[in-house]
């Protein structure tokens, strides 16, 4: 039996540079993820918890919606918002570019579903 003088590290540097080069690709594609939406500005705001609401929303400038940050097609939007508890915790957010069709649209599929818990983000407008 051979004896062994020495460990070749060799291959576990190939394995740590291709698990490196997998946890970079992952976290860019993980930041690129949020929608970016310039929500309308108020003369008041409420401030909340953001993890206290389960369910969000999202409306961009070109009208597209989505859902905890995943694109929706509204007749699936409205199947969705079907099965949700009448008490559940919804925060929208809507692009302030985007049509106000849009956000009637949304919350009049709230309104039918009897789901009044609805929180509205706004940016506060710094000029009041």
């Amino acid at each position: 039996m051979k004896k062994f003088d020495e460990i070749n590290i060799i291959p576990f540097i190939d394995i740590m540079l291709v698990l490196l080069a997998i946890v970079l690709i992952t976290a860019s594609f993980i930041s690129q993820g949020k929608i970016q939406v310039n929500v309308p500005k108020a003369s008041q705001t409420v401030a909340f918890k953001s993890d206290d609401l389960a369910k969000l929303l999202t409306v961009n400038a070109e009208g597209k919606i989505f859902f905890n940050d995943k694109p929706i097609e509204q007749a699936e939007l409205e199947k969705e918002i079907a099965g949700w508890d009448k008490d559940q915790k919804v925060t929208l957010k809507v692009d302030a570019e985007s049509s106000f069709q849009n956000f009637v649209s949304i919350t009049d599929l709230m309104a039918k579903n009897n789901i009044k818990n609805v929180a509205i983000v706004t940016v506060k407008d710094k000029g009041q």
